[in-house]
């Protein structure tokens, strides 16, 4: 038997509104503004626990420390870590903030994942996302794979790659444009990659720049394995990227049977559903929400679709699970009551509050990295990462233990902040039993 673990990432400590994302339009228009990291974390931990009563497996990625002192020292900066920081801020604050984000909380875009049963070899592969687009996000990649690394340990079992060379535009990210179809999660599937752009594709008169390349997803299906009859490549359109949707989870989700997208989701629509069609050993159900119900600017602001669709234990239907802002949203709440009506898999809908990253440009699928895993693959993860009440009730206690109540712009810089967010991730590896995961566990300054 195979479940689809749910890997969710811990809200970091340093969680903090750079507006550091170009085309991510809510992290834009919240540049500067005061976050909330324990309350940022909190909201992300209650949503894992609802996943959990509704009986679907949790799991959790750590966050990623913040700032680095290899990076800082890469930037020609020296001394302790608070002379470096305070000498970076007085540089360029913009600087700071970016080698302060939090961004790693969003483990959709942590790696790209085929189970065991779409895999040549019969092993769960994982590849790291470069993330070259943007550089707060560049500099995660090192870190996500010595996690999924420890993670992951088993070589019979998982193969964990690195990151797809990155340059010009050989961008790669994540499982925010990979999606899969089966018709149960321990069954062969079909595996889709939306894709932006060619990596040798000349831009110009672009709004934003597209970030996942075409031959960036061909080399992670060549890497995992995957049978070419059931893999598909779907170029995401220019439209959705230009109004704002960053990645294809802003407009489009698929779980199991089922692709639930926009109807400007795709430059070819009709050419996805015959792809996914004959790629599939069984009939896929399209969910197409038409533009004259929900405009392509209510669907990026309330992120209807960057919601996680999960399948229920016992062939119960399948479950949205949707931020607060779908729910205030008149168009795509009405949307959303209609859908539960129509003859589809999809039979409920539950609204979160997770205002803290929706504001930042993520909602509940950004948070969650999903990885199908057989009940003794589950046996053989590495560190205590799969969520009990007991576990869960810990992390919650962790995050009220060290993590601010508010966080300005001006703040990064606190020289203790540093020491608060080190103290918190120290105590975390020993919660999540993963030994000396960070920098500053392994090479102490």
């Amino acid at each position: 038997m195979m479940q689809e673990v749910n890997f969710d990432g811990l809200v970091g400590p340093t969680h903090n509104y750079g507006g550091l994302s170009l085309g991510n339009l809510a992290s834009s228009r919240n540049a500067g503004a005061v976050s909330r990291p324990r309350q940022a974390a909190l909201q992300g931990l209650a949503k894992m626990r609802h996943l959990m009563a509704l009986g679907i497996p949790q799991g959790v990625l750590p966050p990623h420390e913040r700032p680095q002192d290899r990076v800082l020292r890469g930037l020609g900066f020296s001394g302790t870590t608070a002379e470096m920081v305070d000498a970076c801020y007085r540089a360029s604050p913009v600087l700071l903030a970016n080698l302060m984000s939090a961004s790693a909380m969003w483990t959709a875009n942590a790696a790209t994942v085929s189970p065991a049963t779409d895999t040549r070899d019969s092993r769960t592969h994982l590849t790291v996302a470069n993330l070259g687009t943007m550089f707060h996000r560049s500099l995660e990649a090192e870190q996500t794979f010595r996690t999924l690394s420890a993670i992951f340990p088993d070589p019979q079992r998982f193969a964990v790659h690195e990151a797809v060379p990155y340059g010009g535009g050989f961008g790669d990210e994540g499982a925010a444009n990979h999606g899969r179809f089966c018709a149960a999660h321990g069954d062969i599937g079909a595996e889709l990659f939306v894709y932006g752009r060619s990596a040798f594709d000349r831009l110009e008169g672009r709004r934003f720049p597209p970030r996942q390349a075409l031959e960036a997803s061909q080399a992670i299906a060549r890497t995992h394995g995957l049978d070419e009859r059931r893999t598909i490549y779907v170029l995401q359109s220019r439209e959705a990227i230009e109004a704002g949707a960053f990645h294809n989870d802003v407009v489009a989700v698929a779980n199991g049977s089922v692709q639930f997208y926009h109807e400007q989701a795709f430059e070819d629509r009709d050419g996805m559903q015959a792809a996914v069609r004959a790629a599939c050993s069984f009939d896929p159900v399209f969910v197409e929400v038409p533009a004259n119900r929900v405009s392509l600017d209510d669907a990026i602001r309330s992120y209807l679709f960057n919601s996680q669709l999960v399948s229920l234990p016992d062939g119960a239907g399948m479950a949205l699970i949707l931020p607060q802002d779908a729910e205030s949203n008149p168009n795509t709440k009405s949307y959303v009551a209609d859908l539960l009506d129509m003859d589809n898999p999809i039979v409920r809908a539950d609204y979160f509050d997770l205002r803290e990253s929706m504001q930042n440009g993520g909602g509940p699928a950004c948070l969650r990295l999903r990885v199908a895993l057989s009940l003794d693959d589950q046996q053989r993860l590495g560190g205590a990462v799969l969520m009990t009440e007991e576990r869960i009730s810990a992390l919650e206690a962790w995050v009220k233990r060290h993590y601010r109540e508010e966080l300005a712009p001006d703040d990064l810089r606190d020289p203790l902040l540093v020491d608060e967010t080190r103290a918190a991730l120290d105590d975390l590896t020993g919660l999540l039993e993963l030994g000396p995961l960070y920098d500053f566990q392994r090479c102490p300054s």
